[in-house]
């Protein structure tokens, strides 16, 4: 029997079209990506994740001559929330921003790595996580959850 997999997403031509609370939180994730360390790959990665209380951590890539001991931004940020409130598993929204080498923006999606882990975090809070990328040219990419990105997660 064939099944189809539908990806619900807005997307939007500018920052100006989101809410102030969510182009707020995209621009903690644009000065994130200003602590990245790439310098390797030369791709600066930022991610803002906003708690329900309104608290945003943020995380950018850090990269190593040993490709796999680095971290993207996203797992960067989702493990310092964890880190620093332990208590509090309230994730609202995770915003996410690319620039190239160039330091031109392009288009920054999570990972698949990234997408297990913040899956993992989304299933244990029992309601979605809502992901917001950057895109070239302005525009702006909402999942309105991390299942979005996933639909076949692994969790137990």
């Amino acid at each position: 029997m064939d099944k189809t997999v539908v990806i619900d997403y807005q997307e939007y031509d500018s920052l100006e079209e989101l809410s102030c609370e969510d182009c707020g939180l995209m621009q903690q994730a644009i000065e994130a990506a200003e602590g990245a360390y790439a310098p390797y790959s030369g791709f600066h990665v930022g991610a803002a994740l906003r708690l329900k209380d309104g608290t945003v951590v943020a995380g950018s890539n850090q990269e190593n001559v040993a490709y796999p001991s680095g971290l993207c931004a996203e797992r960067t940020a989702i493990f310092a929330a964890s880190a620093q409130y332990p208590h509090c598993r309230d994730y609202e929204a995770l915003a996410i921003v690319g620039r190239n080498q160039e330091g031109q923006f392009c288009e920054a999606s999570p990972c698949g790595a990234c997408r297990q882990v913040l899956s993992e975090y989304e299933h244990a809070q029992g309601f979605p996580l809502r992901v917001i990328c950057y895109l070239d040219g302005g525009r702006v990419r909402v999942f309105p959850s991390v299942a979005s990105l996933l639909p076949f997660s692994f969790n137990f």
